[in-house]
């Protein structure tokens, strides 16, 4: 396995033109700035996300405007209390995206959200307070306890909050594979334990972010 700086050295390799800082990318929110959060933009931003799956970004942003009403601002307490039958009616409102498997979602994600700040003092400082170094296993809490949050769903809502994370997207998983990490798209804790050790261990020494060790990987195989 190459050391970051080699990593590093690769991917300039291929974007000659680029600087480190830009072929790092901006950094991870730190411990403040997550605790900061409020717990209804958190449970925006994943539902945002979550809608977004297969669909233009564009389109999802001019219609957010709608989900924020018809879901009460995104108040988690509020939105655990919308019936099956509330539910059942948004998808008679046209202003919104009309997919009952993710308007669903957006409760379950909020009965998570709510637990988890009622626990920690706020769903930020629960993010804040998960060890990075075992950021796999937050992945897993997020597609247990959550929903519609499995597969790299749960890495990018991380990534949007500013909560520190690699995404395994197709150029990283190709990268990992070229420097023996694994064999294969990681889906079971073997091989995601495994990811993580490896970044774990970019990550002491470069002192970089996981979201930037992912950039680099993925700039590193052209």
């Amino acid at each position: 396995m190459k050391t970051f700086a080699q990593l590093l050295d690769q991917a300039k390799h291929f974007h000659s033109d680029w600087s480190k800082a830009e072929l790092l990318g901006p950094r991870a929110a730190n411990r403040a700035e997550l605790e900061s959060l409020a717990d209804d933009r958190v449970l925006s931003s994943m539902s945002w996300r979550i809608f977004c799956a297969g669909l233009k970004r564009s389109l999802v942003d001019a219609k957010w405007p709608a989900f924020e009403k018809a879901f009460f601002g995104f108040d988690p307490e509020k939105v655990t209390l919308m019936s099956d039958e509330h539910l059942e009616k948004l998808m008679q409102n046209r202003d919104l995206i009309r997919h009952f498997g993710k308007i669903k979602a957006t409760r379950v994600n909020a009965m998570m959200v709510l637990d988890s700040s009622q626990k920690h003092g706020s769903f930020g400082k629960f993010l804040a307070d998960w060890p990075v170094e075992h950021t796999v296993g937050l992945w897993a809490f997020l597609k247990k306890e959550g929903a519609q949050l499995g597969g790299n769903s749960g890495a990018y809502a991380l990534r949007i909050v500013g909560r520190d994370s690699p995404v395994l997207t197709d150029d990283v998983v190709t990268a990992l594979k070229a420097q023996g990490v694994i064999d294969k798209r990681p889906t079971s804790q073997r091989d995601l334990k495994l990811v993580q050790q490896a970044f774990n261990q970019w990550r002491a020494e470069s002192g970089a972010d996981l979201c930037q060790i992912s950039r680099v990987l993925a700039r590193s195989i052209g």
